[in-house]
């Protein structure tokens, strides 16, 4: 039984109904709906959304995630002009775009998202947040999305290093912590991002180390929630962390020097996104 408070309220209001129909219209995917985010109610009754491109189906099966896993289907080059279309419709200030991983393409999709990007600054003034896969750490993929300077670059390692190999088997822990380091490299005033999940069998001691080697990949913002199991199938939730132990790990990742922390029970990588507008000066 989950812990009291774990409990989401349910979407409502004008914002709410809004934002669903402009994805329905659009033909577009969200994290949101795809990953069975707990706080879709509340962030889409913020009129707030997280698109997901490069279609709906992961070429990787990590254990925690509900995304659809499989062989995808061909890149839909029209993508970024419906997401940009969706941004000035809600009229987003922010805006948060994410993919599913695709090993199967040759720049891992990274021409998307700069053409998407692209194309949300034509019509639109919003600050742009991208959460990236790992481009299996393509130097020139990474390159072509560092080239069009997102407002903020985000790349989650989503667990702790021990458990990779059951919960990330086609992922890498230290091949995510050199493509953070990488994105600093080549652009050292890239504000950048990470997040990670607890609840799936690590230490405290092991969350204090991968934040530490976060802050070490000189990640500007960090995120951590509780794991919730979305189906049957996949890994089980191992220990429920309590408010007051997500307020230590805040506290801490605070002491280290990260200049954002979002840290709760409900919180996700894209949770409260806008308010690394305190980050970037917007």
């Amino acid at each position: 039984m989950k812990p009291s408070w774990l409990k989401v309220k349910v979407g409502s209001g004008e914002n709410f109904y809004k934002v669903m129909e402009t994805i329905k219209k659009e033909g577009l995917h969200t994290i949101c709906h795809e990953a069975n985010c707990p706080n879709l109610g509340e962030c889409f009754s913020r009129g707030t959304a997280t698109f997901m491109i490069l279609g709906d189906i992961c070429t990787r099966n990590c254990r925690y995630c509900n995304v659809k896993h499989g062989k995808p289907a061909k890149t839909d080059y029209l993508e970024p002009k419906r997401i940009a279309n969706a941004v000035k419709k809600l009229n987003l200030k922010y805006v948060v775009i994410t993919s599913v991983t695709r090993d199967d393409l040759k720049d891992y999709g990274a021409k998307t998202f700069r053409n998407t990007i692209k194309e949300i600054r034509k019509i639109s003034d919003a600050k742009i947040e991208i959460l990236t896969p790992d481009f299996n750490l393509d130097i020139n993929a990474l390159k072509k999305v560092i080239a069009i300077r997102p407002d903020v670059f985000a790349h989650n390692i989503e667990t702790v290093e021990r458990l990779f190999p059951t919960i990330r088997p086609k992922s890498n822990f230290r091949r995510s912590i050199v493509f953070l380091k990488k994105i600093k490299e080549l652009n050292p005033k890239q504000i950048t991002k990470s997040g990670m999940m607890v609840g799936l069998g690590e230490t405290k001691k092991e969350i204090i180390k991968t934040i530490k080697t976060l802050k070490m990949a000189k990640v500007d913002i960090f995120t951590i929630g509780q794991y919730l199991q979305p189906r049957k199938d996949l890994a089980e939730v191992k220990r429920y962390y309590t408010p007051d132990e997500f307020l230590e790990f805040k506290n801490i990742a605070y002491k280290l020097g990260f200049k954002l922390v979002f840290s709760g029970p409900l919180v996700r990588s894209s949770y409260h996104a806008e308010e690394a507008i305190k980050c970037i000066g917007g």
